[in-house]
């Protein structure tokens, strides 16, 4: 599984070039605060909604820590999605955050 820095996402987003972010952690978790245009979907309905994920684009997987992103991105890798796991989450995470 390919890791991802923090300051290394924030870097890409500030780019041209589209970025695909899914944030795995619970909906109430997200509340307090999310990387801009990520997608939520928590880590226990991925296997559920992978099939909405286009397996020709990257997907950035972020959670609080890490812990639950690098599994998130190994269940995708399985199924022959391009993962990357933001190593150190939101914990780590000094860019910009929106609310919802």
């Amino acid at each position: 599984m390919i890791k991802i820095l923090p300051n290394e996402v924030n870097a890409l987003l500030k780019g041209n070039s589209p970025v695909h972010i899914i944030d795995v952690r619970e909906a109430d978790e997200v509340k307090t605060g999310k990387i801009p245009n990520a997608v939520n979907i928590p880590l226990g309905l991925v296997e559920f909604r992978m099939q909405d994920l286009d397996k020709s684009k990257e997907y950035i997987m972020v959670c609080r820590s890490g812990g639950r992103s690098s599994r998130a991105a190994q269940l995708l890798e399985g199924h022959g999605y391009t993962v990357l796991n933001m190593i150190g989450g939101m914990n780590e995470w000094e860019g910009p955050t929106e609310k919802f």
